[in-house]
Parts: structure tokens; sequence; C-alpha cells
């Protein structure tokens, strides 16, 4: 295979989401192997939030919720820290190499509202639920945490809920029709194409450089930051949102990614169970209202913003605006979340168990169940896929007859 033909089949073309959110699913496994702690994002948002907080003269680290999640040290001596900051630049590389960089301002004011709105309820959520599209659902479920199931299910009904009221006319931006003579013919700069791959050559090759030194010092951050590089190159190059998985079902019957997750999780599940039966811990957090609430407005709040924690960051670093305010939203969110944990957490979620499938059922019984209802969540979205298509041709054969 020839440098060419590797580079625009692999580096430049997107690459296809179904193998791309097994391959996230595995390597987040190792990742949980090999650091201990999960692959997650909002929780280290909030804890920037703290921090900007203090800079203001605000005691945070006073906070109930910055004592529970350690407001300690900085993002580049936190683990959760140094793998985002790997993601950025592994998003940065891959959108680079593809020459998919470009500003792009938000269409109407409309949407930076809903940028920022939808941050704000979509960070308040996943924070109030002990974690987002990642921890409390994509990590979440094969850490055989019962509280994730509890956020899925909230988050398909909430995103449900977000995706119909995005319908309603508030939303509509006017379309200017413009007169033209003729079509404007599809062109590309071939030269700042090729100057683009060379730096995103560069970043990526700095990233690495930068995560391999670090872990000759410190091997745990080194790793963090290189399995960052690899969440992002996968992130931006499949383009992987968890938004559009559960808006495009609902709204267009679109199931590929909803279907890709399953399977992630699935991949991810089996390899979790081997490290827990080494004696490794998995991440289990409280099964109570919480992750259900949070689950509602982390549903409703990312489909309202266009965008999860995931794809924010690739849109962000590719140059689309609106995805700025969304991250900002996202912050917000999650700080007040944590302003607030204290007067919360004992009614919503401290008071509660926390369920381990692999405890409540035995390992082998967790395992199983797990399982069970990863296939039970498939059924559901294939059965919808079809009742969606299936409902939607008498519409299609009645306006030809119509037409006719």
């Amino acid at each position: 295979m020839s440098w060419q033909h590797f580079k625009q089949h692999y580096l430049i073309k997107f690459w296809s989401p179904f193998p791309a959110v097994i391959a996230a699913g595995i390597l987040s496994t190792y990742y949980f192997g090999l650091t201990g702690t999960f692959w997650a994002v909002t929780g280290e948002f909030t804890r920037w939030g703290g921090q900007l907080l203090q800079l203001m003269g605000v005691q945070a680290q006073e906070w109930g919720y910055f004592k529970l999640i350690h407001l300690e040290g900085t993002p580049l001596t936190r683990i959760d820290g140094r793998m985002i900051i790997g993601m950025f630049a592994g998003c940065f590389a891959a959108a680079l190499w593809a020459n998919n960089v470009k500003l792009r301002l938000p269409q109407h004011r409309i949407r930076i509202i809903q940028a920022v709105v939808g941050g704000i309820i979509a960070g308040f959520g996943a924070r109030l639920a002990m974690g987002c599209n990642l921890a409390a659902f994509f990590t979440g479920i094969p850490q055989f945490s019962l509280h994730a199931w509890f956020f899925a299910i909230a988050t398909a009904i909430g995103s449900w809920a977000g995706a119909r009221f995005t319908l309603l006319p508030l939303f509509r931006i006017p379309v200017k029709l413009q007169k033209v003579s003729s079509a404007s013919p599809l062109t590309q700069n071939l030269a700042q194409a090729r100057r683009r791959f060379r730096l995103g050559m560069l970043v990526f090759i700095g990233a690495v450089g930068w995560a391999l030194l670090t872990a000759m010092e410190m091997p745990k951050l080194g790793l963090a930051m290189l399995f960052g590089v690899g969440f992002g190159l996968l992130i931006e190059r499949a383009q992987i949102c968890f938004t559009s998985a559960f808006r495009d079902m609902w709204i267009t019957g679109r199931t590929h990614m909803a279907k890709a997750i399953i399977f992630g999780m699935a991949a991810s599940a089996i390899g979790i169970f081997s490290y827990v039966q080494l004696g490794a811990e998995p991440k289990i957090m409280w099964a109570g209202p919480n992750a259900v609430i949070g689950g509602l407005l982390f549903g409703f709040g990312i489909v309202l913003a266009g965008g999860c924690e995931t794809g924010w960051m690739y849109r962000a670093v590719e140059g689309q605006v609106h995805y700025w305010w969304v991250g900002l939203g996202n912050v917000i969110g999650s700080t007040i979340l944590a302003y607030f944990w204290d007067d919360l957490s004992p009614a919503l979620a401290t008071s509660w168990d926390k369920v381990n499938l692999l405890a409540a059922f035995g390992p082998l019984g967790g395992l199983l169940v797990t399982y069970l209802l990863l296939l039970a969540a498939l059924l559901f979205v294939i059965a919808w896929e079809k009742r969606f298509f299936r409902a939607s041709r008498p519409a299609v054969s009645h306006a030809v007859k119509e037409s006719v």
C-alpha cells in the first residue's frame, strides 16, 4: 500500500462509525485497566469551573462536590486533565489531516441561545448523575453500575422530549434565498490542504512525543494523554456523537450510530469484566433519583444544544463556533450543580445504594444480566427503526397518489 493511498483512505476520509465506536469501547477498556479510571470528561470540566472560581477568590475547594471529585492539582497533573488535553490534540490533528478546519459562525442568535442553555442543562444533568454520555453511559454500563442503566433510559426519554421541543417553530431559522446566474464550482485549495496536513502531523507527533516524555517520569499521566489522542482521533474521524445517535433515531429513524454504541459497550464489558476478575475496582455510583433526573436533563440538554460532550469537543476544534458556546454552557452547568450539590445530594444521591451488578448477581450472573440488557436495547432500537419506516411509508404513498 502506497503512502498516498494510506493517507487518503485512513487519514483524510471519514471512518465508518461502527468499527470506530467498537474500537473506542475496546480502547476505553485498556484505559481503565492501565490508569484505574474510566473514560470521562465532564468531571474534569467541572474542576476547570471550580478552579476558575478559585482564581476569582471563591473557596470552591470547600464545596462538598469538589471534595468528592477532588480539586487538587491542575489539568497537567490529573489523569483526566491529561487525557482531555490528548483528546483535543487528537481531534485537532485529525481535523487538520482532512482539511476540515474552518471558522463557522452560528447562523442565527437563537442557535447561540440554544447552545448555551442546552449546554448548561446538559452539564448540570451530567454531573447530577455523576457522569455524561461517557461515564454514566458508554463507559458506565460496562462498569456494571446500575445507575448507568437508569441514566441511559432517562437520557433516551429526555432526548425524545428534546427532539420534539427543537421542532417547534421558535427554532426554525428563516432561509434567505439569493439569485445566482450559475452554480458555484466545487474547489479545494490543494496547497492549503497540504499545509494543514503537515501541521496536523506536527500536532499529532508533538502530542505523542509529549505523552511519551511524560510517561518516562509519570507513567499514568503519559498513558492517559496517549489514550486521549486515540480517543480524539476516533471521535473526529468517525464523527462520533451520542446526541446524533439519540436524535436521529427519534426524528429520522436512523439507528446506525445507536447500534454501534451498543456493540461498543458489549465489546468493552467483557474486557472490564476481565480486569475486575484480576482485582481492579469498577466505578460504581449511586443508583438513585439523581441518575434518572440527571439523565432526563442531559438528554434534553444535548439535543437542545446540538451536541454532547464528545460531539462538541471535536466540532469545536473544527472551527464551529456554536460548539464553543456549548462547551462554555457545559462548564457553567456542571459548576452550578457543584454549588447546589450539598443541598441536593442527600435526597437524590448519597442516601441511595451503589449497586454493582457483579455483586448483586454474582460475577457471571452480572455479566449475563448486562448482556441481556444490551440485547434488549438492541432489539428495541431495531424494532423502533422498523416501526418508524413502516409508519412513514403510508404517508409517502399517499403523497405520491395525490401528486398523480
